[in-house]
């Protein structure tokens, strides 16, 4: 297995967490920017624990945290864009990036628990 830093979903979500917070840093709304970089960081957070625990198993089930942690931001950047705290187009990339990584953590998940 490679390194974490060089899986990919690891990297996109790092990258979406840095947009989040970069975009975010100003914001007066603290509640909702704190809710949504929590969720944000768990994404690869979760990667590199699993990642670091070294069996299969515990892997897997980082994965799956990972993966409801990026179902959690996905709400709540359609909330944000609806209440005017993300702009549009920066909201609508995220949307889509929080999907993509989604559908990555659920193939990791399928190839990982097929293996013995």
């Amino acid at each position: 297995m490679e390194a974490f830093e060089k899986l990919d979903v690891w990297r996109r979500s790092s990258r979406l967490c840095v947009e989040l917070f970069c975009e975010l840093r100003a914001s007066k709304d603290w509640g909702f920017r704190d809710q949504i970089t929590r969720a944000a960081l768990s994404v690869p957070s979760n990667i590199a624990e699993g990642y670091e625990r070294g069996s299969r198993k515990e892997y897997v089930q980082f994965l799956r945290i990972a993966k409801g942690s990026c179902g959690e931001a996905r709400p709540q950047l359609y909330i944000g864009r609806e209440a005017g705290l993300l702009n549009e187009a920066l909201a609508k990339k995220l949307i889509r990036e929080t999907t993509e990584i989604s559908l990555m953590l659920g193939a990791m998940i399928a190839k990982l628990s097929k293996q013995h």
